[in-house]
């Protein structure tokens, strides 16, 4: 047993630092033995004062007492006793009481080591050694002169915290001792948990347990333990042992919990990319310790359909291997970059975690937005009568939204009574059956894919069967007959005349107006009694045939042509006199030079003249009477003359010719006058007189319209300038 104490002592003494260096110190056969140097301690806890004595042959020891003396102080007194094996002695300081004890309860032994539970920095100081007993069977002690040191500081010594291995999902038990193998009574242990940016809280829902050891008599180890179900969510959190001490006295120590745990794959990012844009996936899994990620893609269909498979199974190909693809590896996660995006990189995309033995894999489905151009399929040109059959479509991902509508018209085309619209995905018909003209136009497709919207045109054409309107037909005016065929279809009919094939001289005028042809025939027929005109208007839906009745047209006022015809003439007619005037006064100064040629030529001219009056042929003007030669006198007289004789100088060529030469007509108007009657004169005499007056006259005009290189030819010759104004 006293080995046992003084293995404990020592290692008291070891563990609070002092020195175990000891020197006995003698006065007369008294001897002890302290440790040299000063004891430290810590407060809270306990401190052992090593120390041995022996006495004189004579003396019995019966008590040991220790004081606590002032250093100021050569001896202790009874107010300094902290510790007195006599229970009966209640000069005990009572900060002392309880908290001393010795080693070794037989003073015989001379082991006067005492210890110090609970211990303050107040307990700092020199403890001094008395031992009372018997000197010769007289009561009597001994104080040894040399004193003890005990230094007491702060507690500095920590909790022994002991963590094993931890798992999610696992029971573990963490373990934590007090320091220091005697402290007095016994220490409180609590636990405290503290996550990332949180204040302390006790761990709540766990188990703890409290257990005192006892190593020796006078040792003791202080332990707590705490059982708790590891998770996830104990990972990198920091669990503190906290040890309170009596007077407030505390120590604690913290440590990081380590849990190997693993959870899902997660990928983050956008799977759906426009076509050109940039793929950005990043696949993370949350661990410890951390995992290794990595992207694959796969050829699989099985992993293409979305059916499970063994991974082994795959044929499995790195990104990484694609000159536009780029990888940032850390730990915990992997991004995946792709540029430039195709309908080719659409699939499915692998991410392979590998943790400790574990093998996770996360699979997504990347699919690329993209679109192509409106398609409009059917045939937009449609008979009347028929169905209207469009389609428009749209190749996109994901599938497009698809209406249909007119133009000029924001109203969308609908299921209803005439019309059927077909929407499918990607895709949209419209049906109109039975259609008509009115349903010709343009028609539009317009296809919205997620913000994007775009549009074709179809221009639909209904055609139908050419027809003649009924305000078709034929008229006849002096022997030229027009007809008129005007005609209606889609396609824009076109027009034949059959009458056309036994005629080589006509004309036809067409004109074009929407869908109307308007087609004007004219040509010169001499028979149209019971006669009609066929007209055959005909396009690609079919041919059509009208037989146009010919109406006789009769109208009092003249056509509108020959109204232009008589107002040309009339023009002729002027010019024609302003030359003439303009030609008479040239000559005039040429007049008096050839007066008397002329007279010559006017005298054979009175022989070779032959005046025979007419009743076949009479021109009479409306308005104007004829002279009666027996009777009243008349205004105008027509007479038969016959000019021939003037185109020659010889009378007999001109009697010759006069046989051949047709007969024109000159008009005479005789002016009767009562000079005549009075002279007494006969009316043959002064129309001669009047004649010779006249025709004089007449034959200067006549010379300026008969040239010279033209004598000898038959010409016709007038009698004054009105006669070739009314000729022409």
């Amino acid at each position: 047993m006293f080995v046992l104490i003084w293995a404990t002592l020592l290692f008291s003494v070891r563990d609070t630092g002092a020195s175990v260096g000891r020197t006995p110190f003698c006065f007369n056969s008294f001897c002890i033995t302290l440790s040299e140097g000063e004891i430290s301690a810590e407060a809270g806890l306990c401190v052992v004062i090593p120390c041995s004595f022996t006495t004189s042959y004579y003396f019995t020891p019966q008590h040991i007492v220790w004081y606590k003396c002032e250093p100021s102080k050569q001896k202790c007194g009874d107010s300094d006793i902290i510790f007195h094996t006599n229970k009966n002695n209640n000069k005990t300081q009572s900060g002392f009481k309880g908290r001393v004890s010795l080693l070794e309860p037989d003073v015989s032994r001379g082991n006067c080591s005492i210890i110090i539970n609970d211990l303050t920095e107040s307990d700092s100081g020199l403890y001094q050694l008395r031992v009372n007993g018997y000197l010769n069977q007289k009561t009597d002690g001994f104080t040894f002169s040399p004193r003890a040191t005990v230094s007491v500081k702060g507690l500095t010594q920590k909790p022994t915290v002991m963590i094993p291995p931890l798992t999610e999902g696992q029971q573990s038990t963490l373990s934590c001792t007090a320091p220091g193998l005697c402290s007095g009574s016994d220490p409180e242990i609590s636990w405290t948990w503290r996550g990332a940016g949180e204040k302390d809280s006790h761990i709540t829902g766990n188990i703890t347990a409290f257990r005192t050891e006892n190593l020796t008599a006078v040792s003791q180890r202080h332990s707590s333990t705490l059982t708790f179900n590891s998770s996830a969510e104990h990972h990198g959190t920091n669990v503190s042992c906290k040890v309170s001490f009596t007077n407030n006295i505390t120590t604690e120590e913290t440590v990081t919990l380590n849990v190997t745990y693993v959870k899902e794959v997660t990928v983050t990012g956008n799977t759906s990319v426009k076509e050109g844009e940039t793929l950005i996936l990043t696949c993370s899994v949350d661990s410890f310790p951390p995992s290794l990620i990595k992207w694959y893609t796969s050829s699989d269909r099985n992993m293409q359909n979305g059916t499970e498979t063994n991974l082994q199974n795959n044929t499995l190909t790195d990104p990484r291997n694609e000159t536009e693809t780029f990888l940032q590896e850390k730990n915990k996660m992997d991004t995946l970059v792709i540029s430039n995006m195709t309908t080719t990189n659409s699939g499915p995309y692998i991410c392979i975690a590998n943790h400790l033995n574990n093998t996770l894999v996360k699979k997504v489905d990347v699919t690329v937005l993209y679109m192509r151009k409106c398609v409009i399929t059917g045939d937009t040109t449609v008979e009347e009568g028929d169905a209207l059959n469009l389609t428009c479509s749209v190749e996109s991902f994901p599938p497009s939204h698809i209406t249909w509508t007119v133009l000029g018209s924001n109203t969308n085309l609908h299921i209803g009574p005439d019309t059927h619209l077909q929407n499918n995905t990607g895709s949209a018909t419209l049906v109109i059956p039975n259609v008509t003209a009115e349903h010709s136009g343009q028609y539009i497709c317009t296809a919205q894919h997620l913000n994007t919207t775009v549009a074709t045109y179809a221009d639909v054409t209904v055609t139908w069967i050419s027809t003649v309107l009924k305000n078709s037909g034929c008229e006849v005016q002096s022997e030229v007959l027009t007809c008129v065929c005007i005609s209606e279809g889609v396609p824009l009919p076109t027009i034949t005349w059959p009458l056309l094939k036994i005629h080589t001289e006509y004309s036809v005028i067409t004109t074009v107006s929407n869908h109307t042809v308007n087609s004007t025939v004219t040509l010169t027929v001499k028979d149209h009694s019971n006669t009609s005109v066929e007209c055959v208007s005909s396009n690609q839906n079919g041919e059509v045939k009208a037989n146009l009745i010919i109406q006789l047209k009769t109208s009092e006022q003249p056509a509108k042509s020959e109204m232009v015809l008589n107002i040309v003439s009339w023009l002729e007619v002027i010019i024609a006199f302003l030359i003439g005037v303009l030609l008479s006064t040239v000559l005039c100064c040429l007049a008096k030079k050839c007066h008397r040629k002329k007279q010559k030529s006017f005298g054979n001219l009175d022989e070779s003249l032959e005046m025979v009056t007419s009743q076949e042929d009479p021109l009479i003007a409306a308005g104007q009477a004829a002279p009666d030669l027996n009777g009243g006198p008349q205004d105008v007289e027509y007479a038969s003359i016959d000019f021939s004789l003037l185109k020659t100088k010889n009378p007999r060529t001109a009697a010759k010719n006069q046989e051949t030469t047709e007969t024109d007509y000159a008009e005479i108007k005789k002016e009767v006058k009562e000079e005549i009657e009075d002279n007494g004169g006969e009316e043959g005499d002064g129309l001669e007189g009047k004649d010779e007056e006249a025709t004089i006259g007449d034959d200067e005009e006549i010379e300026q319209f008969v040239p010279e290189e033209e004598e000898g030819e038959d010409m016709a010759v007038y009698s004054n300038v009105k006669d070739i104004m009314g000729e022409i």
